[in-house]
């Protein structure tokens, strides 16, 4: 009965997918206002109104009512023209130089609901249309993030085809280059998650009995495995599953940064608090073992967060007071636009502002903007810049 639910929802899923990205089930992304282009940017309206005038750069489309709007392609190449134009300085292109490090961001939390995902996917596409190269990576068995960049698990991806099939044990190890896949975000590329990923949490156990040496120690393979396409990204994004197993581990080692998503309610804070004692008493074992455990920043990510809520706010000050400067300043807004935006497995940057309440998504997008700009803000500092 299982089996045959499964496939008959997995059915209903499919046919869903085609109904709401006809006629090939792909995902494309929405075309931009020239108000939400030039503040992408970094310019104002008027500026992109007077290059488009003199034929300067990629042109926009103009539509019936003379409005201009631009595909994410030409704001990249906006971008390149204004850095080629003597004009350039890093807000431009910002991705990162000479011996600035990539940053591995790993977004964790061992219980489910606490906006993991959600977080995980906005931060990726947000660094996407900011200009940088960014890969996000799937660990989650369940594959949300996958869905939410077009890839239906079942039918998208196959045997050896998600993060497993570089980290494996096995003969059959291949290059993670082979696995990436692009999104229909331009500079987002993406490695896939399915159920295979639990693979690796089975054979692991096994690798560390037979004790075969430095090859088996399973925290160095993903480390290894982002190294090996390093040049290409300036950020990867990495949303672990909700569990502390052997993928969220090796998350852990291979990051530079961390990022723990809460939902302020008092079990989340109770849970988060044995993932925290738990991830600590094994990140030591590791370390032991010669796991590097120095990461550039770390901090708590409040989610779904309801600002007129009263026992919301008093979790919030005790976090505060016991955290200090490790909780983010910018919460993540409960939101129906971000709910709703989910439904048709989207991101609040893909869908426009008139399928909403103006108020709603603009309250959303101002919170989720304010997040991702802190973050972002966190990571040039790990680079060293102002």
């Amino acid at each position: 009965m299982i089996g045959e639910h499964a496939r008959e929802l997995s059915a209903k899923l499919q046919a869903h997918r085609l109904q709401l990205f006809p006629p090939s089930a792909r995902k494309t992304l929405r075309k931009f206002t020239s108000g939400e282009a030039a503040r992408l940017i970094g310019v104002n309206d008027g500026y992109l109104r007077h290059l488009s005038l003199e034929g300067k750069g990629p042109q926009p489309e103009i539509g019936p009512n003379g409005r201009r709007s631009y595909t994410i392609e030409d704001i990249h190449a906006l971008r390149a023209y204004l850095a080629e134009s003597g004009k350039a300085d890093r807000r431009y292109l910002p991705r990162r130089q000479g011996d600035e490090h990539l940053q591995v961001v790993t977004v964790v939390n061992f219980k489910g609901g606490s906006g993991k995902t959600t977080t995980a996917a906005h931060l990726a596409q947000y660094l996407a249309l900011n200009g940088y190269r960014v890969l996000a990576v799937d660990l989650d068995p369940q594959a949300s993030l996958s869905a939410l960049h077009g890839y239906q698990p079942e039918f998208d991806i196959g045997e050896n085809e998600t993060l497993y099939g570089a980290i494996r044990y096995d003969g059959e190890r291949r290059p993670l280059a082979e696995i990436i896949r692009p999104t229909y975000f331009p500079g987002l590329d993406l490695v896939p998650g399915n159920i295979e990923l639990m693979e690796f949490e089975h054979e692991t156990p096994k690798a560390l009995a037979d004790g075969a040496g430095a090859e088996s120690l399973f925290f160095t393979r993903m480390d290894e495995a982002l190294a090996s396409v390093a040049d290409n990204y300036d950020v990867v994004v990495v949303d672990c599953p909700p569990q502390l197993g052997f993928l969220t581990l090796s998350a852990l080692c291979a990051a530079t940064a961390v990022l723990v998503t809460v939902h302020p309610q008092m079990l989340d804070v109770m849970s988060m608090c044995q993932f925290l004692i738990m991830t600590s008493d094994l990140l030591s074992v590791v370390a032991e073992a010669g796991g590097n455990m120095r990461y550039d920043w770390m901090r708590y990510l409040i989610t779904r967060y309801e600002p007129g809520d009263g026992p919301q706010n008093q979790m919030v000050s005790f976090m505060r007071s016991m955290f200090g400067e490790h909780v983010l300043n910018f919460p993540m807004l409960k939101s129906t636009a971000i709910a709703d935006a989910g439904i048709t497995k989207q991101t609040l940057y893909e869908v426009s502002r008139e399928q909403f309440t103006r108020a709603t998504y603009d309250r959303a997008l101002e919170a989720m903007n304010n997040v991702n700009s802190e973050i972002e803000g966190l990571i040039r500092k790990a680079w060293g810049r102002a």
